[in-house]
């Protein structure tokens, strides 16, 4: 991997957005699909009882969502046609089988993403390499994006990188910028595991969810 220069400082998959702190839930369906349905034999995470022992807070996912169904396919989900969102705050914890990642967001309209992970990270609008920890690189790519200045919101600052909290295949994550309507975010992990996506709201969050590698 390699490490990019700085710019401007600035997750099985779909999701049904649901207003309600304490209330959320959200459909996941395979990373492969694209698909807003929930994969055979599985079920919504239930998000209203997470048990905190992960990073972030209460409702950033769920510690006791169904079984690990996730693959190494890009996931991807359209933004709103309104969406204008800005990335406030990003957080990496640990649950049982999984790291998770959680972009939280500010602004209007619902946004969308495409994870993947990708042979090199480059930054947007330089092309130059963005360096991250670990074996693999996981793109995070926000759609729907925003400036500060036309959300009215103030983008997360670091640290840059974000270093894993108590996680086992997130090395860290790498923020790179806003740029025409996407902002990007880079995960590194030990290897290309199975992952998931899924969108939750008040606030509204994007949840990478990283299997352990086998």
């Amino acid at each position: 991997m390699t490490r990019r220069a700085a710019l401007c400082p600035s997750l099985l998959l779909a999701a049904a957005l649901l207003a309600g702190c304490g209330g959320d839930t959200a459909t996941v369906a395979s990373a492969s699909t694209g698909g807003a349905s929930a994969p055979s034999g599985s079920a919504a995470p239930d998000t209203s009882a997470d048990d905190g022992t992960g990073g972030g807070t209460p409702d950033d996912g769920s510690a006791t969502a169904p079984p690990f169904e996730g693959d190494t396919a890009p996931a991807t989900q359209e933004a709103s046609a309104d969406a204008q969102v800005t990335v406030t705050e990003i957080r990496t914890g640990r649950q049982d089988g999984y790291d998770r990642v959680v972009l939280e967001l500010g602004g209007t309209g619902t946004p969308g993403w495409d994870v993947r992970y990708v042979d090199q990270a480059s930054s947007q609008g330089s092309g130059s390499p963005i360096e991250v920890a670990g074996d693999a690189a996981l793109q995070v790519t926000v759609t729907g994006a925003g400036y500060p200045y036309s959300t009215g919101v103030e983008e997360w600052a670091g640290p840059d990188p974000l270093p894993g909290n108590g996680t086992v295949t997130v090395t860290e994550v790498a923020w790179d910028a806003t740029y025409e309507g996407t902002s990007v975010a880079v995960v590194g992990t030990t290897g290309e595991a199975p992952f998931r996506v899924y969108a939750l709201q008040d606030p509204t969050r994007i949840v990478v969810e990283v299997a352990d590698a086998g």
